[in-house]
């Protein structure tokens, strides 16, 4: 298949800016794969789909306040730094993304006050690495405690560029899922934000399960696609980890001929990261680049909720292998008509 596929009119004001305001009162369409079918109902209503011995397999990453605006030295230039990932611990090396970068050369130094205007933190570009990426080394000789409580009073709730409006306060605690643990993405697991405490806790009651694994979601999964032919675009290594309890959980649901329910792309790259010869879940930690386009066999999960994705992005090609390419981009077309909410804080889908 072909990128250019993958591409369908996406109305701007469609381009959700805020959550709703209840977690769980989003939009949900359903697909039903069997049946070729869409449905349009309450985000709530998805426990109807479910039954006991079910699983559901959620992202436990956490996000962390990934960007920092700071300033150049001399020229006082107003830099924004959103921090991708730590090299290394010891010498406080981090892999990072510079705006505007032609103004950042290797030896510059970068200062960052805070609100009071009190110098926090001072780092120096080591490296470049790509146009906008860069290494950069924080000075700072206080302890690793004292140096990530900074980095928090610093950070800012990395929203992604396409939501235009300043950070608020609720951006804190609406852009993490409600069991977020492991800290270390730089983008939510979107799907995970419409299941609520409550919602969960009904769940259980039923006698669904919730396996939890982790995949820190870096900025790879959104980057764009340069290649018309799927088969030679590489995805960016992100880091995974499936636990024991999950593969327990996940293996009975297989057993009994349950449904397993993928909780958004990256919980489904994780499980389709680590599958054993006789295709069961098996535990893992490491790096995963598993990038997934049809056609593909998927192994563990049977259902799936996802948000409503970017034109040409690798998680609606994943969608679509999942899916099927027609009924998925015919439920997008539908999506749109019905003035669904797209991306981060919009609506949700259920393939079953």
């Amino acid at each position: 298949m072909k990128l250019s596929q993958f591409n369908f009119e996406l109305p701007k004001e469609l381009i959700a800016q805020y959550p709703t305001e209840n977690r769980d009162e989003s939009r949900l369409m359903i697909v039903d794969r069997k049946k070729g079918t869409i449905e349009h109902k309450n985000f709530k209503e998805i426990i109807s789909y479910f039954d006991d011995g079910d699983t559901f397999i959620v992202n436990n990453t956490k996000v962390f306040p990934a960007r920092m605006y700071g300033q150049k030295e001399k020229t006082g230039a107003k830099i924004e730094v959103f921090l991708l990932r730590e090299l290394n611990v010891q010498q406080r090396l981090w892999d990072v993304l510079v705006d505007p970068a032609r103004k950042i050369r290797v030896g510059n130094k970068l200062y960052f006050n805070d609100e009071q205007d009190n110098e926090i933190l001072v780092a120096e570009v080591v490296d470049n690495t790509t146009s906008r990426g860069r290494t950069i080394r924080f000075l700072f000789d206080g302890t690793d405690e004292e140096f990530r409580n900074n980095l928090t009073i610093l950070g800012h709730t990395p929203l992604p560029k396409y939501i235009k409006r300043d950070t608020e306060i609720f951006d804190k605690e609406r852009y993490q899922t409600v069991y977020a643990k492991e800290v270390g993405a730089v983008a939510a697991p979107t799907a995970g934000l419409h299941l609520s405490k409550e919602l969960i806790k009904r769940m259980q009651i039923k006698g669904i399960e919730f396996a939890e694994v982790t995949l820190h979601v870096g900025l790879g999964t959104f980057r764009n696609i340069e290649v018309e032919d799927l088969s030679k675009h590489k995805m960016d290594a992100e880091y995974f980890y499936i636990p024991e309890e999950a593969c327990e959980l996940v293996n009975a649901s297989i057993e009994k001929n349950c449904r397993r329910c993928a909780v958004g792309t990256t919980s489904m790259r994780a499980l389709e990261s680590s599958v054993s010869a006789n295709n069961l879940l098996k535990p893992a930690e490491g790096w995963t680049n598993k990038f997934i386009y049809p056609p593909y066999d998927f192994s563990i999960a049977n259902a799936m909720v996802t948000n409503f994705h970017l034109p040409k992005s690798s998680l609606i090609i994943m969608i679509c292998a999942f899916g099927g390419f027609d009924l998925i981009m015919q439920a997008y077309e539908e999506a749109v008509k019905e003035k669904y909410r797209f991306y981060s804080y919009g609506d949700a889908m259920l393939i079953i």
